[in-house]
């Protein structure tokens, strides 16, 4: 096997790192914003750790940057664990509940935190989270739990204000006093702030984790 670059190592010890802390590998452009290089050249380096070996590819994963992880974290195939896809919600029904179930995405189980039974997936729809590269059309990685810290990026159930219906969404997790404020992280939207006295709002999860072109 060919030696590896001192570039070429710090990548791989990045990626390590994030792997452990997210649950999946960066994507190249959270690659380029760590090194200060281009996507191209962050994806080249992904490639030439490939090529030596420091890199396995993943099955159903596409042709994005996150189809390459790292061998001892890419799991065998009875190491995967199925996590459910849920659409948004419907008025009245629990986000969890089975009939929101759009299938199941295989996450190798060393990747998530436990042994990934409080993981789901779940279909993002806007461009609420586009500055925190979460898009139309991802899966974000939510391990269930029901209390947050600040700058936490949640799926929350929110109350309407006239109090007939609750929607899902996923924000980035502020406090203002006793007011919950659901951040989007788009300059161009306002924040959701709620008084919990007066309408219901739920933390759900804390999102871990994002899969592109699934």
């Amino acid at each position: 096997m060919r030696e590896l670059t001192s570039r070429q190592r710090e990548v791989l010890s990045f990626m390590r790192s994030f792997q452990v802390k997210h649950g999946l590998p960066p994507t190249v452009r959270e690659l380029g914003e760590r090194f200060r290089i281009t996507p191209r050249a962050a994806f080249d380096h992904l490639r030439a750790l490939e090529r030596k070996g420091e890199l396995q590819r993943r099955p159903s994963a596409g042709r994005t940057s996150r189809a390459l992880t790292l061998p001892d974290l890419a799991g065998s195939g009875r190491a995967h664990h199925s996590v459910p896809i849920l659409g948004r919600i419907a008025a009245g029904t629990p986000l969890l509940a089975q009939e929101n179930r759009e299938g199941e995405v295989p996450i190798a189980a060393a990747s998530l935190p436990g042994r990934g039974e409080d993981v789901f997936a779940l279909r993002v729809r806007g461009e609420s989270m586009i500055e925190a590269h979460i898009c139309d059309g991802d899966l974000v990685l939510v391990r269930r739990q029901d209390s947050a810290q600040p700058n936490d990026i949640v799926v929350a159930m929110v109350e309407s204000e006239a109090g007939s219906e609750t929607e899902a969404t996923v924000k980035r997790f502020l406090r203002d006093g006793s007011r919950v404020v659901l951040k989007p992280e788009n300059r161009t939207m306002a924040p959701i702030v709620v008084d919990p006295s007066r309408r219901a709002v739920t933390i759900l999860g804390k999102v871990i984790g994002l899969l592109r072109g699934f």
